[in-house]
């Protein structure tokens, strides 16, 4: 099973930008599929963005033209770069690793999470 450690959050004024990052430990990180969740106090956790192995990607459409994934095979790092951000986006974004490489928008669907980082954006 892969370690992720995401790092990268913390606290940006609305219209700000963020970036996040996932690093990966202990599995062939090229054939994993990578996804970024989120959850918002008392709220359910929600899908945010997914790319896979191809390089193909996915985005809920709250996020969709604000947010962009992108993955470094070589330093084994999954990235989220957040632009434009909302007060609505503040929440606890975590990291997820699919045990194949096709994309995937349920949680279900990933077998490895990250501990998450804290994302608050101020309006």
């Amino acid at each position: 099973q892969v370690q992720l450690v995401e790092s990268g959050g913390g606290l940006v004024q609305a219209g700000g930008s963020l970036r996040l990052s996932c690093s990966a430990s202990g599995g062939i990180f090229s054939t994993y599929a990578m996804g970024w969740f989120r959850q918002a106090p008392g709220k359910e956790r929600e899908f945010v963005a997914v790319i896979g192995w191809s390089l193909s990607t996915y985005y809920a459409d709250s996020v969709k033209g604000r947010f962009t994934i992108s993955r470094d095979n070589a330093k084994n790092t999954v990235y989220l770069q957040m632009n434009s951000l909302k007060p609505e986006d503040t929440a606890v974004y975590y990291c997820a690793a699919r045990d194949s490489a096709g994309i995937a928008i349920t949680e279900g669907d990933f077998r490895s999470w990250g501990q998450g980082t804290q994302v608050t954006v101020s309006s």
